[in-house]
């Protein structure tokens, strides 16, 4: 099992009627970098990142809402409820000024949408792959809404694993280049066990119903445009996301875009590259937030 390096706090937070579950690494440093997860992960996993950065720097990551150890709402996921999340958890983790915000995936598209609806909130802002989504066209609504509807009235539903050993042999072969150990944890903080003994992961199946409001990338970067922090982009060299997003990553597109923004690329490393190489990850975080 993984032997971590910087000692872990749990604590609750209320807010929006929903009890969230936060991790806290303290340091000396008293302004806390607030760390974002992707969707399917929690914020637990961050642990290796937190492990490789500098032992003063204050760390919490959240669990968002229906991941994790975070309550579930009622009935299903709506993109916006994360800035509002954020925007009340942030209230009450720095409540008299800017802090630092990293996200991955899913949680780098919150923290970028948010940093442009809340410009004055952010001080300095790295996206690990987070880079929105592939643009919709107008003809896709009715399949989009008919697909929402068989959902909701069907139900989603995750896989079930019959141990944690099987759940680490899946997310082996998913991330070959994640180190056994690090595999362990991370199936240790994405399953709980059931009453039967089986394993189920901790999010909400509701996660899984498609959204029947096309995304829009225009509304996208029109909030991006209206970011004034200092941008750090992550990406793997590996990624199956950069490669799937194509042209939406140009560099000269994006940089037409954020005002202060910066590349990084991380060599031999997919999408869940603060899994894969943690350490070569927190030295350009590192590198970035002390050059601002």
């Amino acid at each position: 099992m993984y032997r971590s390096l910087r000692p872990l706090q749990h604590h609750k937070l209320q807010a929006r009627d929903l009890t969230f579950h936060v991790y806290r690494w303290p340091g000396t440093d008293p302004d806390p970098l607030v760390l974002l997860h992707g969707w399917g992960d929690t914020g637990e996993t961050y642990q290796f990142l937190v492990d490789c950065f500098a032992a003063d720097r204050t760390c919490v990551a959240i669990d968002m809402r229906g991941f994790g150890r975070t309550q579930r709402p009622v009935d299903g996921y709506w993109f916006p409820d994360y800035l509002a999340d954020l925007d009340a958890l942030l209230d009450q983790l720095a409540p008299d000024a800017p802090v630092d915000l990293i996200g991955h995936s899913m949680g780098g598209n919150i923290a970028t949408l948010y940093a442009g609806v809340r410009p004055q909130r952010i001080r300095r802002l790295v996206s690990l792959e987070g880079f929105g989504m592939p643009r919709t066209t107008p003809d896709q609504a009715p399949a989009r809404y008919a697909q929402w509807l068989d959902e909701v009235k069907q139900g989603t539903e995750f896989a079930v694993y019959e141990s944690y050993d099987q759940l680490v042999r899946v997310l082996g072969r998913r991330n070959p280049r994640t180190p056994r150990d690090r595999v362990e944890f991370i199936a240790r903080s994405w399953g709980q066990p059931r009453d039967d003994g089986k394993i189920e992961l901790r999010a909400d199946p509701k996660h899984k119903r498609v959204n029947p409001v096309l995304y829009s990338r225009e509304q996208a970067e029109a909030c991006w445009q209206a970011i004034e922090a200092p941008v750090l982009f992550v990406l793997g060299d590996q990624s199956d996301l950069v490669k799937r997003m194509g042209d939406e990553l140009a560099e000269a597109k994006l940089r037409s875009i954020y005002r202060n923004l910066s590349f990084a690329t991380v060599s031999d490393a997919g999408h869940m590259m603060h899994h894969e190489r943690p350490d070569e990850v927190a030295a350009l975080i590192e590198d970035f937030l002390e050059s601002k």
